[in-house]
């Protein structure tokens, strides 16, 4: 037996379901082997108040000419954000990482990476 499509309105919005969060961001090129070292063993406190804040599914990948690209996953970006930043660790963390990286024009990482749209995703 063939099942018809389902009808129109009422698949699933991929984009309300989960808040997929992309973002850029560009290490110096004299600080990656110390920059993949500092990721090895972030703070136990640090990973506390990511998950605390409600980032789930978070990973970072960096290419060898520095390009940082992070992805998370969150209920809402905003509120994560707002909770994080609210954080002594946080503050902490993003002092000490802020040397790391090129082009954020002053601000702290978390507040200085360019985020891009998801335009397609599969589950």
């Amino acid at each position: 037996m063939i099942t018809p499509p389902p009808r129109l309105g009422t698949e699933p919005d991929w984009r309300t379901t989960v808040e997929r969060v992309c973002f850029l961001g560009r290490v110096q090129p004299h600080r990656l082997a110390e920059y993949r070292r500092r990721h090895a063993n972030v703070w136990p406190e640090m990973l506390d108040a990511l998950r605390a804040a409600g980032w789930t599914n978070y990973s970072l990948f960096l290419t060898d000419d520095g390009l940082v690209v992070g992805y998370l996953e969150t209920d809402d970006y905003a509120v994560a954000q707002q909770r994080m930043a609210g954080t002594a660790v946080n503050k902490r963390w993003q002092a000490d990482m802020a040397p790391y990286f090129a082009d954020l024009g002053g601000l702290h990482p978390d507040q200085g990476f360019r985020r891009i749209d998801e335009m397609f995703h599969l589950d």
